[in-house]
């Protein structure tokens, strides 16, 4: 990737229901709207604009699985079935990069990197995608995204009440799609998400015991190398230790706990068999001519 962006816990990302047709603000009328003097309010529809143009930018500057990549079959065969909810379309992709992460944006696009997919079996993946529709579903991020807006394309604060709708640099767009991966939801926000995400994998026929178990996963990399990165991920985000105690409290509560054990991780394209070609071979006859 040209910005790396290591965000340990698919569990912190962006998204938002909106609908993707809509214009972008201006800088200027940003400004305003941050001093509080302009009546324009950025909208869902702001927000997906902004984010569809974002994630395409994203998209462009990072190596992207391609459909018959083995990430992308395993991927497809998950969230085939799970395109829309709530009324959200949705699209997945895998970015091929080891770092354990996963986001999605306020137009409903959702990336996935293989370092998460990696680590995390298919119960696992589907709890911690389900969290992410859930901040979909939950409209958490028109705010964040509004702030990513104003953190990264905002080139001076004036004041404007002209509403003149002004396009984006690639080098915007870019930084806004970082912005979108770094911010962070409030604490209500992601345990809100947590419950979706319980509600998604029970709902669907799920094993919901994965929740818990994506959380111990996160829980144990924030024990080990990576345990100066977690802290300070968890100074903003509900401890992961208590949100799979939580997430085993409900499943307690249903009748359904059981203490889950990962299943095998494929993904590697599977191998398909191809046939020898089958020669045959004519029998020369000869009769000899009676002289």
């Amino acid at each position: 990737m040209k910005k790396r962006i290591i965000v340990l816990g698919a569990l912190f990302a962006i998204l938002s229901l909106t609908k993707a047709n809509a214009q972008i603000l201006s800088d200027k009328t940003m400004g305003a709207l941050g001093k509080g003097v302009s009546g324009f309010t950025f909208s869902d529809a702001d927000a997906a604009a902004l984010a569809k143009q974002s994630i395409a930018e994203l998209d462009a500057n990072n190596p992207v699985a391609d459909p018959k990549n083995g990430y992308s079959i395993r991927l497809d065969r998950l969230f085939g079935k799970h395109t829309t909810s709530e009324g959200v379309t949705l699209n997945y992709k895998v970015y091929l990069v080891k770092d354990i992460n996963a986001f999605a944006c306020a137009d409903g696009s959702v990336r996935v990197f293989a370092g998460l997919m990696d680590i995390m079996d298919d119960n696992q993946l589907l709890a911690v995608i389900g969290h992410e529709i859930g901040h979909v579903v939950n409209h958490d991020t028109r705010d964040a995204i509004k702030a990513a807006y104003k953190k990264e394309a905002l080139m001076d604060v004036a004041s404007s009440q002209s509403g003149k709708v002004e396009a984006l640099t690639q080098s915007q767009l870019g930084q806004i799609g970082s912005a979108m991966i770094d911010s962070k939801h409030s604490r209500k926000q992601e345990s809100e998400a947590d419950n979706f995400s319980y509600d998604f994998m029970k709902r669907n026929g799920y094993d919901v015991n994965a929740v818990e178990s994506a959380f111990r996963i996160l829980q144990n990399l924030s024990e080990g190398a990576e345990a100066s990165f977690m802290t300070k991920m968890m100074s903003s985000h509900p401890d992961s230790g208590k949100r799979a105690d939580t997430a085993k409290k409900r499943a307690t509560k249903d009748g359904l706990y059981h203490a889950y054990e990962q299943q095998k991780i494929v993904n590697t394209a599977p191998v398909v068999a191809v046939k020898k070609a089958t020669t045959t071979t004519t029998k020369k006859t000869s009769t000899a001519k009676k002289k």
